[in-house]
């Protein structure tokens, strides 16, 4: 059994962007959010993302601006750091350890807390001057607001009053929720506003003068109002919360208000420009709208959608690589892991999605690809609180012509209970489904002989009256493997006939997957008995067993390795094997705190060459897993986090300029001649910055241009060793320029 800490799990991509209210930039060109252990950039403009301030070692949990300079950011973390940088240039200025800054022991308490960030000369300075302000507040950002004229603690308000005399009931004689949601101040007047559960909005004066305070109510949201904020001037309130309707109310007008509806998911959050010209509303599917002051919306930051559950399993689309799972209700999303951008939404249920609580709707539960991403196969279904249970089986044909999947089949009765698994067959050959439902019978699709491929049912299969649980084919397709309860059985998709039957260890079947490569010949399956079980197809043997409850168990498709994440303890284990022998090529413990039930190996663009026995298995694929916190995870060696660093340390030209000419001679031409200088001259006094000094320095410090001038030129001066000095050179020829000649005198 190898561990090793040369492997750590990080939040890659997909992660939330809606944790903290977003900020944006003095000039509103940029938005800043927190991602994971990263701070992203956004232009406000294309909507792209720019790059990362990538530094932190775990969860980013809040950005501000710098009043000082409006050209930095300040970043805290778990990580016990308060780091500041210069976000245009992606930059780390100062590291202030935070000391004794940690994680509560109790969840639900919070403390607000005032700490000295010391003024140093040195990068990484430590933080020693701390004080508490209050206890037991909210987690929710939203529940904190800052007055006007803050220069210290001592004009901070919380929303549940803590430090304030005055308060209100949680119920009145009208059953009217009170309880306190979100706060905000008032830039320039002594006025607080306050967000309650049953939608109301109030404004709060004189609560400096004991028992002398008054409010007043506006009511519109017919929800809980989930967060609140002021317009830089004070003109104006802006309200969300569940409806996903940003509302603009004028301060001092009574109920005077403006909307901007179907904005998406309940909104979390709402910032705004230092200049009042731009909003921003972070919303409950992880996305980011950004609006003009005229309420109008002129881009979407998307990132991973993440609802309440993922009811699919995490698939890999095998043509764009995209990371496929349950979106936005009614949909499947396409997510780039790659890029980690949304691709786009794919509406599977075709009705409009009410957001209203406990209202039954149609969901997607299941989805499948096939080997070749030509057809998609998902389930739908609702009802889940009664006996009137509906569900449709369809099949989705991909267009080259529109680059997206086309409904080809709906089939309405495709079994009389709910189906609880479905499979492709891996042949490139023949396509085939397979579904497995709560009817206790397995039904195979294939292809219909006419022009429109039209899917029908090929056979029908059961083994005596037992439910099925799972379905999986063999690597070759001449197998399948239908788990009903204790007992596995094993059938010839070209004959149906059932060849033989594996019941030898106790306990429900939960996972089945077979072997791949070398390892074809095994099946592997997990049960309700806290059993890994590897059973030998040559033999029909049972070849080895374990004790772990395995609550996940995912075959990478492009080696022999199996996951397989264990709960034990509260928390979660993960186990790397191959199915010929039971030793694990690599274990990690306390991968997280909560059970993990999705999992996906995703193929990598550019191989690894490790050589370390514990780190090999990461080579081919990358394993991303998903919490139940809604948390995408994933594994990251030493070596990608180096390559990593050192590329997002390189100039921002090299990444988002065109290849032009210019770029050319001061990118790939510097490379080839830095290379050559070091082969012909390895030690010399002769700088050799010249080049990217002139792009990434500030102008105000370069030495004047006459002096750059002859250092520039001479830099693209062939070396004239063994010519003769009346010889004639030539410059370096530049990419789709002229060619210039000097006469060396």
């Amino acid at each position: 059994m190898v561990e090793t800490s040369d492997i750590r799990v990080v939040r890659c991509g997909g992660s939330k962007v809606n944790l903290t209210p977003p900020i944006i930039s003095s000039d509103s060109r940029f938005v800043l959010c927190t991602s994971g252990d990263l701070v992203k950039v956004y232009s406000t403009r294309t909507e792209e993302w720019l790059h990362s301030l990538q530094g932190h070692t775990n969860q980013v949990t809040g950005i501000t601006l710098n009043p000082a300079n409006h050209l930095q950011v300040y970043s805290c973390s778990v990580d016990g750091t308060v780091k500041l940088w210069d976000f245009i240039d992606g930059i780390l200025i100062k590291v202030q350890l935070v000391s004794g800054l940690c994680v509560s022991a109790c969840p639900e308490c919070f403390q607000l807390v005032s700490v000295h960030l010391p003024k140093s000369a040195e990068q990484e300075v430590e933080a020693k001057e701390m004080s508490a302000v209050s206890s037991h507040i909210s987690k929710n950002p939203s529940c904190t607001a800052f007055g006007r004229g803050v220069r210290s603690v001592k004009h901070i308000f919380i929303s549940f009053f803590s430090l304030c005399s005055f308060s209100l009931k949680a119920t009145d004689k009208k059953g009217a929720k009170n309880a306190f949601t979100c706060i905000a101040c008032h830039p320039t007047d002594d006025c607080i506003a306050t967000g309650h559960e049953d939608g109301k909005i109030r404004l709060w004066r004189n609560f400096i003068h004991k028992k002398e305070y008054t409010y007043s109510t506006q009511h519109w949201h017919h929800n809980a109002v989930n967060t609140l904020c002021f317009t830089p001037e004070g003109t104006h309130l802006l309200s969300g919360g569940i409806e996903s309707v940003l509302v603009q109310w004028q301060y001092g007008a009574g109920n005077r208000k403006e909307f901007l509806p179907r904005l998406g998911g309940s909104i979390l959050h709402i910032s705004a420009s230092s200049d009042g010209q731009l909003f921003c509303t972070s919303h409950s599917d992880n996305k980011i709208t950004v609006i003009e002051s005229s309420f109008k919306v002129c881009g979407v930051i998307q990132g991973l959608v993440k609802g309440d559950a993922v009811l699919t399993d995490l698939m890999i689309d095998p043509r764009s690589k995209a990371l496929v799972l349950n979106g936005k209700p009614g949909h499947l999303q396409f997510y780039s892991l790659l890029r980690d951008k949304h691709l786009y939404n794919l509406d599977i249920v075709q009705q409009e999605y009410i957001y209203e609580a406990g209202l039954d709707q149609f969901e997607v539960v299941k989805a499948a690809f096939d080997i070749k991403g030509s057809w998609l196969a998902t389930v739908e279904e609702r009802g889940k609180k009664s006996s009137d249970l509906e569900f449709f089986l369809k099949l989705w044909a991909f267009d080259e012509r529109t680059q997206s999947f086309v409904l080809n089949t709906t089939i309405t009765a495709a079994h009389t209970d709910r189906i609880i698994s479905m499979c492709f067959s891996s042949s490139e050959e023949t396509t085939m489904l397979v579904t497995a439902a709560e009817d206790s019978q397995f039904k195979a699709w294939c292809q219909g002989a006419d022009d429109q491929n039209f899917w029908s049912c090929d056979f029908v299969g059961s083994y005596h009256k037992l439910n099925p649980t799972n379905c999986s084919f063999s690597a070759d397709s001449s197998l399948l493997a239908v788990s009903f309860q204790e007992v596995i059985t094993i059938w010839s998709p070209d004959t149906w006939e059932m060849l033989t039957t594996l019941c030898q260890p106790p306990g429900v079947i939960r996972d089945l997957c077979f072997g791949r490569l070398s390892c074809s010949k095994y099946l592997l399956g997990t049960t309700t008995k806290n059993l890994l079980c590897c059973w030998n197809l040559l033999t029909c043997e049972l070849e080895w067993s374990t004790s772990v409850d395995v609550s996940k168990l995912q075959p990478d498709p492009f080696s022999e390795n199996v996951a397989a994440f264990s709960y034990q303890s509260k928390h979660t284990d993960l186990f790397v094997f191959k199915p010929s022998e039971p030793r694990p090529l690599f274990t990690n413990k306390n991968v997280c705190s909560e059970k993990v039930h999705r999992a996906v190996f995703v193929p990598r663009e550019e191989p690894l060459n490790s050589c370390d026995e514990s780190t090999q298995w990461l080579n081919r694929s990358q394993l991303y897993f998903l919490t139940q916190n809604m948390d995408l995870l994933t594994f990251s060696t030493a070596t990608e986090e180096d390559r990593m660093l050192s590329s997002s340390k390189q100039l921002v030209i090299d990444d988002s300029v065109a290849v032009t000419p210019f770029y050319l001679l001061l990118g790939k031409h510097r490379q080839q001649q830095q290379k050559l200088n070091t082969q012909s001259h390895p030690v010399s006094d002769k700088p050799q910055q010249t080049q990217g000094s002139l792009l990434h320095t500030p102008a105000h410090v370069l030495p004047a241009a006459s002096v750059l001038c002859s250092m520039f030129v001479n830099s693209f001066l062939i070396s004239n060793t063994g010519v003769h000095p009346l010889r004639v050179k030539t410059l370096v020829n530049f990419p789709k320029l002229m060619k210039y000649e000097l006469l060396y005198l």
